[in-house]
Order: C-alpha cells, then sequence, then structure tokens
C-alpha cells in the first residue's frame, strides 16, 4: 500500500476492502445528505487569522479532558460495528488509539465486548451507552464499564428513533448476521433480557428518553456522564443543570436528522452558553488538523473521529488507525506553528474569519 499522505487518502484504500453495502452505511448520511455535506463544508468556509512574528518555535499541543491529559484535542468518536472494517473490529481500533495515548469512546453496538476491548487497550476508555427500556440491561452495561476501568459514561440522546438512511434502504442492508458481542456478552451478572435474546436487535431500544434519565443514570454511576448529539444552547444549558460533566456537540455524523446545522456552525452559541461550566467536544466534518485547531478556536475542549479511523482501520488495522491520528497530529502542531500559536490555550474565536453573508 503507498503510504497515504493526508487522511482523505485513507478513503479510498478503505473502500477496496470493505463490502460495498457495508461501505454505504460506514460513509452515508440520511436522506439527501445536506447535513452530511455541511458538516464538512463548515469547515471549509471557516479560515484562520494567523499571527506573524511570534516565537512559536516551541509548542505544546496537550490538552485535559475530564481531568486526563492527552497528546492533543482529538478522541475517537464511539462507532458500530467495526467488524465490518477489519476482523479484530474495536480491539485493533483500540492497539491504535494506544499507540498514542488517544482517549477511545466504545460504542454500545460494538462487535467486540468491553472486556476484551478493555484488555486490549492502553490509554483511556470512555463507554457510549444506548439506553434501552430495560432499564436492567442498562444498569449491566454501566456496570461492566465500572469495573472494567472505563472512565466515562457517553450517553447518546439523538438516536432514540431509526433515520431514514435510503443507501441502506437501497442496498436492503441487513443486521441480521451482524453479531454485537457487546450487547450479548454472557457474562455471570447478564440479566434475563440478555441471556433470552438471540440477537441484538430483540431488546428494545428507549424511545421516550428524557432528562429524567439522565438523572437516573447520574444515580446509577460515579462515573462522569457525557450528553452526545446535542446542537443548541438550551439544551447545552439543560446538561449543565442535570449534572453533566460534558458534552459533544453532534449531528451523528449526518446520520439523524438530515437538515439538522453542521456542528461547527453551532459551536460558538454552545460554547458562549455553557462554555465556562462544562466542557464541551465536538465531531462531524474532522479532516484536516487545522479543522481540530478551528473547533478549539470556537470552544471546543476536544475534536472526536469517526469515519476517518474506520478508515484507517480498514486500509490497515491498529496501524492505520495510529496512522490518521498521527497525520491529524502533524497537521494540528503545524497550523499552530503557521498561526503563531505556542499551546493550546492559546487558541481563542479571535483566530477565526468567515465571510460576512
Amino acid at each position: 500500500m503507498i503510504e497515504p499522505v493526508n487522511v482523505f487518502e485513507f478513503e479510498a484504500f478503505a473502500r477496496e476492502r470493505i463490502k460495498a453495502n457495508a461501505w454505504d452505511y460506514i460513509t452515508g448520511g440520511a436522506e439527501d445528505e445536506i447535513t452530511l455535506r455541511e458538516n464538512r463544508a463548515a469547515f471549509e468556509r471557516t479560515f484562520l487569522r494567523p499571527r506573524y512574528l511570534v516565537d512559536a518555535s516551541q509548542r505544546d499541543l496537550s490538552t485535559n479532558v475530564l481531568g486526563t491529559k492527552i497528546p492533543f484535542p482529538l478522541m475517537l468518536a464511539p462507532t458500530a460495528y467495526q467488524k465490518f472494517a477489519h476482523p479484530e473490529g474495536e480491539c485493533e481500533t483500540a492497539r491504535g488509539a494506544g499507540a498514542l495515548g488517544i482517549p477511545m469512546m466504545l460504542s454500545t453496538l460494538a462487535t467486540r465486548t468491553m472486556e476484551d476491548v478493555a484488555r486490549a487497550a492502553t490509554s483511556p476508555l470512555w463507554y457510549q451507552l444506548y439506553m434501552m427500556k430495560d432499564k436492567g440491561v442498562n444498569e449491566w452495561l454501566v456496570r461492566r464499564a465500572e469495573r472494567n476501568h472505563f472512565r466515562a459514561i457517553v450517553l447518546t440522546v439523538d438516536a432514540t428513533f431509526g433515520a431514514n438512511r435510503e443507501r441502506d434502504r437501497r442496498n436492503k442492508l441487513s443486521f441480521a448476521q451482524v453479531h454485537v458481542e457487546n450487547l450479548l456478552a454472557r457474562t455471570d451478572d447478564a440479566p434475563t433480557a440478555i441471556i433470552k435474546a438471540a440477537h441484538y436487535e430483540e431488546l428494545a431500544w428507549k424511545d421516550d428518553l428524557t432528562w429524567r434519565d439522565v438523572e437516573w443514570l447520574r444515580q446509577k454511576t460515579k462515573l462522569p456522564i457525557v450528553i452526545k448529539g446535542l446542537l443548541t444552547a438550551e439544551d447545552a444549558q439543560l446538561a449543565f443543570d442535570h449534572g453533566a460533566a460534558a458534552i459533544v456537540v453532534s449531528n451523528h455524523g449526518g446520520r439523524q436528522l438530515d437538515g439538522a446545522p453542521a456542528s461547527l456552525d453551532v459551536l460558538p452559541e454552545i460554547a458562549d452558553a455553557v462554555g465556562a461550566r462544562l466542557e464541551i467536544y465536538l465531531d462531524g466534518g474532522v479532516r484536516r488538523g487545522a479543522d481540530i485547531l478551528k473547533a478549539v478556536a470556537l470552544g471546543a475542549r476536544a475534536v472526536c473521529i469517526g469515519r476517518p479511523y474506520i478508515w484507517g482501520l480498514a486500509a490497515d488495522g491498529a496501524r492505520g488507525v495510529q496512522r490518521v491520528i498521527e497525520l491529524l497530529r502533524d497537521e494540528f502542531d503545524t497550523a499552530m506553528a503557521l498561526t503563531g500559536k505556542r499551546s493550546v490555550s492559546d487558541l481563542d474565536k479571535t483566530m477565526i474569519w468567515r465571510r460576512m453573508n
């Protein structure tokens, strides 16, 4: 394989290795894919104001998320069904992230158990929770995360209903043969609903999720709670009011509500509302190191990537994941230098230029 020189080049290598219907699942968005495209376009219409005659010869790229120092402002977002991309699935991703000390969020719909991933991981793990109607299942998932030393619970709130993903409908994509090992793990304390289920789709997802469920979750764990999938200052304020430690500004990668705004476009509003009181992360559209700089300058503590590391995973396993992270790190470092910034704490909205409408 020719060594890719940017994240985009990994996409082509990955496409050669993933079945067509799985590729559409990974790559596609909802309906007309307007939001999917807007996530990327938002970064492309956001520009940087460099300052020169500044000594930026020594740079510190590190930051802190929930009290943990990380090498630069990047984490791996939760992504389901990673065996679509590699036989080792999420364990291989964990190895790639661990090589560089980057936190990984593990999906409820992981094709490896969280126990397996915890054994493979050498960097921080956060657990992403999709709530089920059966509270016993939710408690069981949280208990497993706690005893496997996950450091946070990431509650996804924008996927209580299935979206209209037309690529998947056209492909008649079926998950009947997909074994979601994590959700059907036969642990000693597995609840009855798990023992009885032959396939994860037999489990009923909670479609009436409210802030009361956030309060319930807070009572069940001492781990910090991160609310993922918010796009308004109003909901960000409610997340703070209900005890969240952090939020992820996200539209689910354009895979849920088509016509929702780009994550980057709503970030400043949310940062102005709650940025001084809780940590804000962003996902959606990040493909360059300069994108990380833009997001942090507009109020994010860190960004999360999804599709790019899946491309790396498909292209070259753990090494591919590691290489995607390295490329983004090196580009971020270059962008810091070229804008005259020495540390992440120097990044603020005075660096940003956008055309007036």
